[in-house]
């Protein structure tokens, strides 16, 4: 009996692992973009029934033609599986192989360049909700290569939302606070607080999203969202920015660089600590980034990659105690990655990690954490401040009574500089 407790625990260990959302667990995958057709910056979210599309693209370094495919897996609000067999969720087959590649030239780096549009019409989702995309090797869904999230909304809700300043003196200078209203006419509720939850995405990220918010104010029809504590997030900072574009006409942020005859290296102006430095705002990416490169030719397939050298200098050339210090965006998958963690150079003073990044156009910033990941934050060393620029998106999701999956049934973005509310002395 110890025995099989055992093994299931293991099993289930391995199952949940399996799942991990947005996760690269193959090393030889690099540069994975999963968007709306023709937008890098606009995160995966398809209307069900609609014609809208998604694009996936992405390389595999090891070179060679593979035999790679894909599937979805429906999950709950919370992202754990939903209790459903795929033919109820799938219309079509329920995978489907990525018969679009190339094999790179031009490039000192071999590497094979993986695309797709997705939904497929022999194998499209069949109702709304998250979904993981999951991508594997060989038929095989244990041989995981990545996942990564989706959005297929169908809309029953209609949600108004603006960004004020907190009220609260703790908040006031440094967060955002999002207030909105939920019109739910349309569905059948029987209880709003049981049936109806909420997740809110500041710059489509999962490592700060809030859930589990409970509307202030229920009316009939209206669920009003409008606390000081709820739904509140920090503001950040622009983020820092790469152009890596080119790799021969080095950018403004390049120090130097190396060139052989197989490989490059990059270099990076060492970066400093900004949380003491005034407010500036200027247009980024809010932590994204897009392959794309200077010289007449495909981005896809024909641009090079490059280890880049990444450092940081903290304030007097001391390590910050107790905390861990991270490079952070979507080039490290918001610190997924294990090279996103930085070491520290007691000889120089300062952080230090590098990454293999394909050209193009990188927003990063720095994070401190404690050792175990936890209470990660912008404090130390970006500053957080009410007057930045950033996108919230507000989810909504509904649970028929009896129902097994929560379905995605509203879905809004607002924008923290378009309309929003301050107060000004």
């Amino acid at each position: 009996m110890k025995h099989i407790i055992i093994c299931i625990a293991l099993f289930s260990f391995a199952v949940a692992r399996a799942q991990l959302p947005d996760h690269i667990y193959a090393g030889n995958i690099k540069s994975v973009k999963f968007n709306v057709l023709g937008n890098p910056l606009a995160y995966p979210v398809w209307t069900l029934g609609s014609a809208d599309q998604l694009e996936l693209h992405f390389d595999d370094i090891n070179g060679g033609v593979r035999n790679y495919a894909y599937t979805y897996l429906l999950c709950n609000a919370d992202w754990s599986q939903a209790m459903l067999n795929q033919f109820d969720y799938i219309s079509g087959f329920s995978q489907v192989r990525l018969s679009t590649y190339r094999v790179s030239s031009i490039a000192l780096t071999k590497y094979t360049h993986y695309q797709a549009v997705l939904p497929d019409r022999s194998c499209l989702p069949s109702r709304s909700g998250n979904y993981l995309l999951k991508v594997f090797a060989d038929g095989d869904t244990s041989k995981l290569l990545f996942s990564r999230r989706l959005l297929v909304v169908k809309p029953a809700v209609d949600i108004a939302a603006q960004i004020q300043q907190p009220f609260n003196g703790q908040f006031f200078r440094t967060n955002q606070k999002i207030q909105f209203t939920i019109n739910t006419s349309r569905l059948n509720l029987m209880n709003a607080m049981q049936q109806i939850s909420v997740c809110i995405l500041q710059n489509n990220r999962w490592d700060t999203y809030i859930h589990n918010i409970r509307p202030t104010f229920i009316r009939q029809g209206t669920l009003e969202y409008n606390t000081e504590s709820d739904a509140i997030f920090a503001g950040g900072r622009e983020w820092r920015w790469l152009d890596l574009r080119s790799f021969r006409l080095q950018s403004d942020r390049v120090e130097n660089a190396t060139y052989t005859n197989n490989k490059t290296d990059m270099f990076v102006k060492p970066d400093l600590e900004r949380a003491t430095q005034r407010f500036i705002f200027y247009h980024d990416n809010n932590g994204m980034f897009y392959n794309d490169v200077r010289e007449s030719i495909n981005p896809l397939w024909q641009a090079d990659y490059a280890t880049v050298h990444f450092r940081y200098v903290p304030p007097g050339k001391v390590p910050y105690q107790g905390k861990d210090l991270y490079l952070f965006g979507e080039l490290t998958n918001y610190g997924d990655l294990d090279s996103a963690k930085m070491n520290f150079n007691a000889q120089e003073g300062l952080y230090e990690t590098s990454l293999f990044l394909k050209q193009g156009y990188y927003d990063y910033a720095y994070i401190t954490g404690n050792p175990d990941g936890s209470n990660a934050s912008f404090d130390l060393t970006e500053g957080n401040f009410f007057e930045t620029e950033n996108n919230y998106s507000i989810l909504v999701y509904y649970r028929a009574l009896g129902g097994r999956a929560d379905e995605l049934v509203g879905f809004t973005r607002v924008n923290s500089l378009a309309g929003r509310q301050a107060i000004g002395f």
